[in-house]
């Protein structure tokens, strides 16, 4: 049998290698261009642009609200003595009249104040929990279209003259939704998803200095806005600024929560996650969150009072004075995050914190016996440390949990927030007309004798080391990130 011969296939010739690269010239490095350097910083900015427009938008709303109460009322009452013939500083009937319009107006902060709390408490413990799984963008997106709801039905309120009640059934409206308090609790839970325990301090302040930028501006706007063209063309730009967080949370904040999980919104389980958060013996958690409390409490209580107290006698302020006025409350802020990094350099956080409540009490003391302008903006400027105290509490009670349990906290503090908000209007609206035939500043002094308490509770717990070593979304268990500065790998695209 023949063998039959098969041709064997060529082998292929090797391809020439390829010429070595050259070696890269060994000098310095170069600096990052400003493409670099503008990613960097868009990286670092997260939510801070949405915490500033929902909090310039607040700012706007609240004082702007209040005033036009105070105008509807005096109308239906028949007094004008601030208004036609400047201060009223007589003891005769129009000095009466006064004193009803600012009780019937603070009665109106009292209701308002009560509905929101009593529908929000309900909202926000759901929703905070719920974004520990879902994520935190659309407790971001939700309360701000329930914002612009009501900032909508105030402008009708406006424009037909109708019933001041329409302005409770708004704020019910936005509680329901979750209102400003779950966009601050978002906000504050994202920082803490996406930081390390060596950074978070400054980030929260950094974030709580947001709000003071927005107050300082939206207080001057406000103020020379509704002097010049009254109330209602303010409340447009409310209205746009509420849509305007809507759609910048809804395009470009990036998910924070890495691992996602799907979940029900309306379950018990959101509240039992919040009972299990203070049902685990932190007493620590708890005395911060008393803290935090109290100082909270006498922060919305003086604003509560602040403007009836600069729109009556013997101040009497016009609204630009009065928005010159929150424009330096909303400046605390910013000198603030200035002093809490200068005293970071040689002071811990619990001496902060001491600090900031000291020159609260300073400036509070002093508005209780102002009776000229000069005075009040004194005043102001004795309390621009006065916001370092909540950012480190904020902060200290962020390391004393775990993770995955950050919506959670923060859901837990926007309750006690809105506790804060109930119980300030309570106490302060219904503390100041009564003391205004013997103290009018008496609510001031009460607020800076409040603050003695968390200063001994900070101080009591300063020399404690109960912090978690707290890790980021994405990290190990393992993991113990030092980086101060902003990692933006830890945000997850959606």
């Amino acid at each position: 049998m023949a063998a039959v011969e098969v041709e064997a296939e060529p082998e292929p010739e090797p391809e020439p290698s390829p010429l070595p690269s050259p070696s890269p010239a060994v000098g310095p490095a170069r600096a990052p261009g400003l493409g670099a350097r503008l990613r960097s910083y868009c990286c670092c900015v997260t939510v801070e642009p949405v915490l500033l427009m929902a909090m310039l938008a607040l700012v706007l709303q609240v004082p702007l609200t209040t005033q036009y109460i105070f105008q509807r009322v005096s109308a239906e009452l028949g007094f004008s003595g601030n208004r036609s013939r400047g201060c009223n500083r007589s003891r005769g009937p129009e000095a009466q009249l006064e004193r009803e319009v600012e009780t019937i107006t603070s009665h109106w902060n009292l209701y308002i104040n009560v509905g929101g709390f009593a529908v929000g408490l309900f909202s926000v413990t759901l929703l905070g929990p719920w974004s520990d799984r879902v994520g935190r963008r659309p407790i971001l997106i939700v309360p701000a279209l329930g914002l612009a709801l009501q900032s909508a039905l105030y402008l009708i309120v406006m424009y037909q003259e109708l019933p001041v009640v329409y302005f409770l059934i708004g704020r019910l409206l936005s509680a329901l939704l979750g209102d400003f308090s779950i966009i601050l609790a978002g906000c504050f839970s994202y920082i803490a998803d996406i930081t390390d325990r060596s950074s978070r301090t400054i980030r929260v302040a950094v974030l709580e200095s947001c709000l003071g930028i927005a107050g300082m501006v939206g207080s001057i706007i406000g103020g020379q806005w509704s002097k010049a063209q009254g109330f209602t063309n303010p409340f447009w730009l409310v209205l746009a600024l509420n849509l305007a967080t809507a759609a910048y949370s809804f395009a470009f904040v990036r998910e924070s929560v890495s691992t996602k999980q799907p979940a029900r919104l309306f379950t018990v389980e959101h509240y039992r996650s919040v009972y299990r958060l203070y049902s685990s013996g932190r007493l620590g958690l708890w005395l911060y969150a008393l803290s935090l409390f109290i100082v909270v409490t006498v922060h919305f209580g003086v604003k509560d009072v602040l403007i009836l107290f600069e729109l009556s006698s013997p101040l009497c302020w016009q609204s630009d004075l009065v928005g010159y006025g929150l424009a330096m409350e909303h400046l605390t802020y910013l000198s603030s995050l200035l002093g809490l990094k200068v005293m970071k350099l040689c002071s811990g956080d619990s001496a902060i914190a001491g600090i900031g409540l000291l020159s609260n009490m300073a400036g509070l003391v002093l508005f209780s016996v102002a009776a000229t302008s000069s005075l009040m903006f004194t005043g102001y400027v004795l309390r621009f440390l006065a916001m370092t105290t909540t950012p480190v509490l904020r902060a200290k009670m962020s390391k004393l949990v775990e993770v995955t349990q950050q919506g959670a906290l923060f859901a837990s503090v926007a309750c006690v927030e809105n506790a804060c908000s109930l119980v300030s209007t309570v106490v302060f609206s219904s503390l100041y007309p009564a003391t205004l035939y013997f103290m009018k500043g008496f609510s001031f002094l009460f607020g800076a004798a409040l603050l003695l308490i968390p200063a001994g509770i900070i101080w009591i717990l300063g020399c404690r080391g109960t912090e978690l070593q707290y890790r980021r979304f994405g990290d190990s268990p393992r993991d113990d990130p030092l980086s101060s500065g902003c990692d933006a790998s830890s945000i997850v695209n959606e």
